[in-house]
């Protein structure tokens, strides 16, 4: 049988919800969870977009381009 090794991250997440109580409490600390990776998400899209030249208007202009492989 293989050991499991949780990491500090993993420790202190499993430490801090050992403490909750309700199903509220939980939801809302989903809730944080997914707003705070949206938020690196937007950052990180953001970032790309800036690094490689893309306006509003290139963005737009690239929803009506086809990019998938043409099959022979």
């Amino acid at each position: 049988m293989e050991t499991t090794v949780f990491n500090p991250i993993q420790l202190h997440l499993l430490k801090m919800f050992s403490r909750m109580t309700s199903e509220q409490e939980l939801k809302e600390v989903q809730q944080v969870l997914s707003e705070y990776y949206f938020k690196k998400v937007e950052e990180h899209a953001a970032r790309i977009s800036e690094e490689k030249g893309w306006t509003p208007e290139k963005l737009e202009a690239m929803t009506n381009e086809h990019f998938r492989t043409p099959y022979k």
